[in-house]
């Protein structure tokens, strides 16, 4: 179990790292990755498990924005397109091109989205994925069957990537561990450690799992916990003003004969004045997103009854093929960790999704805002920082160029086993070693216990929710079948941890209560 063997690591009360990063979601493993590619040594700390919260529910988009190309943001839509390129080279089994359409329905849109979709290509120069192009009636509808025919003019067909969110955190933690360097999700730090002048020089943290506590020495500490940003830098100063202003969205998930194509649809305009998506993926489609400002920002967000019925109203005008709350197999919610604004007023969908870092009086590194696209920028100019600040011998960093963990260009992104780049191949040979395990847990779900035994042993995976919802995408696929396998996978999970029937009980009961929330009430 590789988590023994970094925690074996952390009972060595002498060691001094570098740098320790707080929170394993998307910026934080990018920075892990990002110090590591540079040789510093590196523990990031994630208090739940990796990307279990912002990070794993997005709407599995690489992208750069056509939202912030319509308000003019040009900076923040070349830097994501830039960074999308870099993605796709650097991890071309877990991102890949998808289309998206632009559906017509009135005289002036085609063209006018036709003008602003080619400054999207232009802007992308030599790192695009595809031109845009505008498309005739049939040929929209070849590519989307199930949309409304009535008024419908044509369409503008642009280019994207796409990419499982949860996965690519996993790789990154694995890319991080290829480079020496230790990834310990489950570890929840409680306090930051001051020498006698006030400067943080470490931090204590406890295994969620055992119990146990450290305390563990760093020459600088990362605040990178995207929602959870301000709760740390309160750790550091009581008096510390919120930076983050989060806002909750969901995602709706249905059965693929919604949108059978192979092309996504954009919705431009919503009557937030958001745009929408409803796009392939896993086999399944997804539809989001909302825009709902909160208060304070939880692990487990709830949707809200107007949130899907808002995705279901906009879903509906665009296809034939009418969707009800009871076509929805599975419906989650994230919260983005929004930088606040002064020109707000209230309404979250302008708030800033460009990424801000700060460092405090006692030398606590924050990194906050941000998405997954631009997260290895985000990771290099916080790393620049970081090193400066702690005195170490300044490294370029080598991420522009790193083949992240299982790299190939091989995948088939129609086979589910695509997730796992150059190791599918090592699962299929484990499989041939269990053949008792080799079989779908379900038939709606291409999942194996093959793969239950393979996130045990080789990704971290220490609760029935680790592999359920994000070791396997089976929670976000199909709610209510997860919940029916999960007895079975909790069973493969206790033979490979030595757990007994006690814990097996715990985690089917406590993941039973979890999925719940992902089914509309």
């Amino acid at each position: 179990m590789k988590r023994k063997k970094m925690i074996n690591v952390l009972n060595d009360s002498s060691r001094r790292w570098d740098m320790i990063i707080i929170g394993g979601g998307a910026t934080g493993l990018g920075s892990g990755v990002d110090a590591a590619s540079r040789g510093y040594s590196t523990l990031v700390l994630e208090q739940a498990d990796f990307a279990e919260a912002t990070s794993s529910r997005s709407t599995k988009l690489v992208h750069g924005g056509v939202r912030y190309l319509q308000q003019g943001n040009i900076a923040l839509v070349m830097e994501a397109l830039k960074e999308r390129g870099i993605l796709l080279k650097n991890a071309p089994h877990l991102v890949y091109n998808q289309a998206f359409v632009v559906p017509d329905y009135r005289w002036w849109e085609r063209p006018f989205y036709g003008i602003g979709l080619k400054l999207y290509d232009a802007l992308a120069g030599q790192l695009g994925f595809g031109p845009s192009r505008i498309l005739s009636k049939i040929e929209t509808l070849e590519r989307i069957p199930t949309l409304k025919t009535d008024g419908l003019k044509g369409g503008v067909i642009y280019h994207d990537g796409q990419f499982d969110d949860a996965r690519l955190a996993v790789t990154l933690a694995r890319t991080m561990e290829d480079l020496g360097q230790f990834p310990v999700n489950h570890m929840k730090v409680e306090s930051l450690i001051k020498d006698n002048n006030g400067f943080i020089r470490g931090v204590t943290a406890r295994d969620q799992i055992t119990g146990q506590t450290y305390a563990l020495k760093s020459k600088v500490v990362i605040n990178a916990t995207g929602i959870f940003v301000d709760s740390i830098r309160r750790m550091d100063d009581d008096d510390s003003i919120n930076m983050i202003s989060p806002s909750q969205g969901i995602h709706l998930i249905l059965d693929r004969s919604f949108a059978p194509g192979d092309s996504a649809i954009m919705v431009p305009h919503t009557d937030d004045g958001r745009v929408i998506f409803i796009v392939p993926w896993h086999d399944r489609v997804i539809v989001g997103t909302t825009d709902t400002p909160i208060k304070e920002p939880i692990m487990e967000p709830v949707p809200f009854p107007d949130e899907i019925t808002f995705l279901l109203t906009h879903a509906a005008r665009y296809l034939s093929k009418i969707p009800t709350k009871t076509d929805v197999l599975s419906v989650f919610a994230g919260i983005r960790p929004l930088i606040s604004g002064e020109h707000a007023q209230g309404n979250t969908s302008f708030l800033s999704r460009d990424h801000h870092l700060t460092i405090s009086p006692t030398g606590l590194v924050s990194i906050a805002g941000g998405k997954w696209t631009t997260y290895r920028k985000m990771a290099e100019d916080t790393i620049d920082n970081a090193a400066r600040l702690a005195n170490l011998m300044f490294r370029p960093s080598g991420t522009q160029t790193l083949h992240l963990h299982g790299w190939t260009r091989e995948a088939d992104i129609r086979d589910h086993m695509h997730v796992y780049g150059s190791q599918a191949d090592e699962i299929k040979e484990l499989a041939l070693a269990l053949p008792d395990l080799a079989q779908p847990l379900h038939k709606k779900l291409p999942y194996t216990g093959v793969e239950v035994v393979w996130a045990v042993r080789h990704e971290y995976a220490l609760t029935l929710a680790d592999v359920l919802s994000r070791r396997t995408r089976s929670l976000l696929l199909d709610a209510r079948v997860s919940m029916e396998i999960a007895p079975r996978v909790a069973a493969i999970m206790a033979e490979e941890l030595k757990k007994d029937q006690s814990w097996e009980d715990n985690q089917v009961h406590d993941y039973l209560e979890l999925a719940k929330n992902y089914i509309p009430s």
